[in-house]
């Protein structure tokens, strides 16, 4: 399963920056001036997760040349979106390019800026909630239109479901709310997806502050002071500092957990981004471990056994029989899956199993 995670904003909030620190490579054009950020850049980006370092140790204890297996992360897909503007549903800047672009992503991440530089332009004035509402609007009069056109087509429907979801989603618009913040019942969610809505996707927001900020202030208190402006959930909310991640990422790996310390910082912004926007899509990984490789796999949470098999391989999920399932604490404690049988801890789950975050799993397959 795949992840693509729009990193929208307003030009030179530092999403550009933010970006090349992700990739821990210049591939962006960090540069200040509007509309550095022409093509979208995408790249693919590990999710860390250390269990799966823990997993590759154990494994290699059991190999007979001792070597560590290789690892295979989940990945997330960041596209860094040219910087919009007002008036952008109507064409403005390189608004119809950015429209475009978002629509094609999973999950939308609002760089937001509440850092002051001289040496930065800034279109507009610093504020970080007004950036927010601009991008929201252009979002938002885009998807009025989308539904307007669908005039004709609701008409020949003659449903009067989707007639009322038509009217709904306009209203909701129009009263400045977004499409996700509503209540839609299965017939009315298959019919809005089939439009492909900007402002129903899901939503982060990453606020850029200063150095200075990001390491003498309370991080929680902010979190929690830009989430009641904002309307959402604490957790929906990244405190980071660009200019941070982009030094830490020149670093060498082994360097970059000493500086973040010294700066009083546990982990990174990035990996704060990465755990963020997986929960908010409602997705955990599962992991497999053998000599040929360590690896976790993404899945939504909910999933059922077949349907995790079915991410390795789409023959799995029908030709799935059962799977043998052990708790990642357990497979380490027990050094190993040969272990962990004789000790018990390994269970053989049918189809009705719903996975777990972290659960090692080992499938059988017929043929």
């Amino acid at each position: 399963m795949s992840l693509s995670v729009g990193i929208v904003g307003l030009p030179n909030v530092g999403k550009s920056t933010l970006f090349n620190a992700l990739l821990k490579k210049q591939q962006a054009l960090a540069a200040n001036y509007p509309f550095a950020t022409i093509e979208p850049n995408t790249g693919i980006v590990e999710v860390p997760d250390e269990r799966l370092d823990k997993l590759a140790e154990v494994i290699s204890r059991h190999s007979p040349d001792s070597k560590l297996p290789p690892i295979k992360r989940a990945t997330i897909e960041f596209v860094d979106i040219a910087g919009l503007v007002a008036g952008a549903s109507k064409g403005e800047g390189l608004g119809n390019q950015f429209l475009a672009n978002i629509r094609e992503t999973d999950l939308i991440c609002h760089v937001m800026r509440a850092f002051e530089d001289g040496d930065v332009v800034v279109t507009g004035q610093m504020n970080p909630l007004e950036d927010l509402s601009t991008i929201r609007t252009e979002l938002a009069i885009k998807d009025i239109e989308s539904l307007e056109k669908q005039d004709k087509a609701v008409r020949q429907l003659r449903d009067t479901t989707i007639t009322e979801t038509r009217d709904k989603a306009l209203q909701l618009l129009s009263d400045g709310k977004m499409i996700f913040s509503a209540s839609w019942s299965e017939k009315e969610l298959d019919w809005l997806k089939t439009l492909h809505l900007l402002t129903a996707k899901p939503e982060i927001f990453v606020i850029n502050v200063s150095e200075s900020d990001l390491t003498s202030q309370d991080n929680n208190k902010l979190q929690n002071e830009y989430a009641s402006s904002i309307n959402t959930e604490p957790e929906n909310i990244v405190i980071v500092s660009a200019k941070i991640e982009a030094e830490v990422s020149e670093l060498p790996l082994e360097d970059q957990s000493m500086f973040l310390e010294e700066l009083g910082l546990t982990e990174s912004g990035i990996e704060r981004m990465a755990a963020t926007a997986y929960t908010r899509l409602h997705l955990m990984s599962y992991l497999t471990a053998g000599e040929k490789e360590v690896r976790a796999w993404t899945v939504s949470v909910g999933a059922k056994a077949p349907q995790a098999a079915g991410v390795i391989h789409t023959d799995f999920e029908k030709k799935f029989i059962k799977a043998d399932v052990i708790n990642y604490k357990d497979f380490v404690e027990c050094s190993g899956w040969k272990n962990a049988r004789e000790q018990g801890k390994v269970r053989l789950e049918g189809k009705d199993y719903v996975i777990q975050d972290g659960d090692v799993v080992d499938f059988k397959i017929g043929s």
